[in-house]
């Protein structure tokens, strides 16, 4: 056990956690339950970094990765919009989409803009919240997000005020020092494994939640930018939104423990998380190739049509539900060209009509490699 703050009694009548020293000078983190895990997080980690590399057209597959990442991160916060609603607001927004898929488009834009980012700034809390900024202006879930700031009132996680919630943070008065320790953390400690310092800034991050909203969402994205920053994936393919909605309040439980110190059971959770996605990843990689291979076999059999038709093809392993718009804009061909293309591919088994019979907005999906992604 350690310490990571203390909960300290408010005017207002409820307690704050306030955060002591980061990181804690009792940190432990060689038992040998931590030791097994991180090392077969490692392990796996390096054996989804050579499959990636082995992925034709990578860039479209992370796409992919991203959205469904966006999508998991955003239920988490209880949006109820899938994947699939985020795929289909790529290709025409329209009323009977749920209000709240515009939490996932705002997701998909943030990592975008933070990976983008990366390329030339370091992780640093400037970038933080420029990311924090794209992800909440005009977003429909935020009132008074003040996007891009650090909070100036006291916020709190679920429940209606302080006095009832799960967990109240510290008061804005120690955000900014907070912060400023957590940030100098990322390029100290050296001799701290990657994954397990990642862990470490993850939960300090939600501890403190220096924004008045999207400190979840922002949170997560920071896991993928440290990993990405470090190197340790050469490419961003692997994410835990996944893992922690699939495990939602078992995570926020371990969140807790935590901040009461039991920071063990936290790094194992953490770490098993790491493992669990990324097994999922090298086998979704593996798949991926076996199709990808399977499919161009398959229109390299339509003659002149197949230049246009492999470009199509590979367009679909970033955006797999298109109508024959899209198709359009993929392949530069003219409406009734892409109409023929988009029949062949539906002939071949590779489409298939979102719904049968209509004759007019038809959707199509790409529904062997959708699945892959949403399970």
């Amino acid at each position: 056990m350690v310490t990571i703050g203390r909960y300290i009694q408010q005017k207002g009548g409820f307690k704050a956690f306030i955060p002591e020293q980061f990181p804690p000078k009792a940190l432990i983190f060689n038992e040998p339950k931590i030791i097994k895990v991180l090392s077969d997080a490692n392990l796996l980690l390096g054996k989804l970094d050579g499959i990636a590399k082995l992925l034709p057209d990578i860039d479209f597959f992370i796409f992919m990765y991203i959205k469904k990442e966006s999508a998991y991160s955003s239920q988490i916060e209880g949006t109820k919009a899938r994947l699939t609603d985020a795929l289909l607001a790529e290709v025409e927004r329209t009323p009977e989409l749920p209000d709240d898929v515009d939490d996932i488009l705002h997701y998909i834009n943030a990592m975008n803009e933070g990976l983008m980012r990366l390329e030339k700034l370091p992780l640093s809390l400037r970038l933080i919240k420029e990311i924090h900024q794209v992800l909440l202006t005009k977003a429909r879930s935020s009132t008074y997000p003040h996007p891009g700031e650090f909070r100036k009132v006291q916020n709190w996680v679920m429940g209606t005020n302080p006095a009832d919630a799960r967990f109240v943070p510290p008061p804005p008065e120690y955000v900014i020092s907070a912060m400023g320790n957590l940030e100098k953390f990322f390029y100290s400690h050296q001799d701290i494994p990657i994954l397990i310092k990642i862990a470490l800034i993850h939960s300090q991050f939600e501890t403190i939640h220096p924004f008045i909203d999207g400190n979840g969402r922002t949170g997560r994205l920071l896991i993928t930018f440290y990993l990405c920053q470090q190197k340790l994936l050469r490419r961003p393919v692997l994410y835990l939104s996944e893992y922690f909605k699939k495990h939602r309040e078992l995570y926020f439980s371990m969140l807790d423990e935590y901040r009461r110190g039991n920071v063990t059971e936290w790094l194992e959770f953490f770490l098993k998380g790491i493992v669990n996605i990324a097994k999922e990843a090298v086998e979704t990689s593996d798949k991926i190739i076996d199709l990808r291979e399977k499919d161009l076999h398959e229109v390299s059999t339509l003659g002149r049509a197949s230049k246009n038709a492999v470009v199509l093809l590979k367009n679909l392993y970033k955006l797999p539900i298109i109508n024959v718009r899209k198709t359009q804009e993929f392949t530069g061909l003219s409406r009734e060209a892409a109409n023929r293309l988009v029949k062949r591919f539906v002939n071949l088994g590779l489409l298939h009509p979102k719904e049968k019979g209509k004759k007019y907005g038809r959707i199509f999906v790409y529904k062997e490699y959708l699945n892959l992604f949403e399970k």
